[in-house]
């Protein structure tokens, strides 16, 4: 590799959630000054077309992504680039990930753990992987984590990229007690506190899995494991109370009737 691509490198960052590859991008920009990103790609076969347009030197790529998963996407990439593993599994997982030819930055991504794999990188950067070290690397997470094969299931969004005061921060849909419409951006409400994000709520429906998330309001999505009751009063109107936060929520007549059993 030439002084000019250690000086310069290129990557490209393949991941099915827009908000966490903004994230890694705005990120990286930080922690990474030098580094090109040369593209976004949000599933497998754009990922491929954008290696084969830009011949990147650092793949972050996500493991599961819609189209191909990120292991089959690095299995199919160039030689010579290097391969950096985005992912949501746990601790006990990615012992898989642990080897010389991979890194891995596990979601939600921190700054620490990113200035750890960009000095990987740096180093690495100084000589081309082997390949039969990259494919017993791969081969070795493939065995790991053999649900990857499964891609029948739809993609759910999983983490929001959130403002809160002059901050971003990456939330997990997990810690969301509810979303609530502000004009054409969207509150999200947590124990903690309240975020922003910007996006209009009937855009967030469609990607928040429907057995985890209801609408109750025209502008309220409330997690059902956040609901610690509904009540009704004497008029008739339901409202929803809430486990960690205290105010309640008004459950609208159209989707009263989801709470009757409740």
């Amino acid at each position: 590799m030439n002084a000019s691509t250690e000086a310069c490198p290129r990557a490209l960052i393949a991941d099915d959630e827009p908000n966490l590859a903004a994230y890694l991008r705005e990120r990286l920009a930080t922690v990474w000054p030098e580094l090109e990103i040369v593209g976004v790609a949000s599933n497998g076969p754009e990922a491929l077309r954008l290696i084969e347009e830009h011949d990147p030197d650092v793949l972050f790529l996500d493991i599961r992504m819609p189209g191909l998963t990120g292991l089959e996407v690095a299995r199919r990439a160039a030689e010579g680039v290097h391969i950096v593993f985005v992912t949501a599994y746990d601790q006990y997982a990615v012992q898989a990930f642990e080897h010389e030819a991979v890194d891995y930055i596990l979601k939600p991504v921190t700054d620490e753990r990113l200035a750890e794999t960009v000095r990987r990188l740096r180093e690495r950067l100084r000589s081309p992987p082997a390949v039969d070290e990259l494919k017993h690397a791969l081969d070795a997470i493939a065995r790991v984590l053999p649900a990857l094969s499964d891609r029948t299931a739809p993609s759910r969004l999983a983490w929001l990229r959130a403002s809160v005061g002059n901050q971003v921060r990456l939330i997990s849909v997990d810690e969301v007690c509810y979303f609530q419409a502000n004009d054409k951006y969207t509150s999200v409400f947590t124990a903690e506190g309240e975020a922003l994000i910007r996006a209009p709520l009937k855009e967030l429906v469609g990607q928040l899995d429907p057995d985890r998330f209801w609408q109750i309001h025209r502008s309220t999505v409330v997690n059902l494991a956040a609901i610690a009751a509904a009540t009704r009063d004497l008029a008739g109107r339901t409202q929803v109370r809430l486990k960690t936060r205290p105010e309640s929520l008004a459950v609208s007549r159209a989707f009263a009737h989801r709470f009757r059993q409740m």
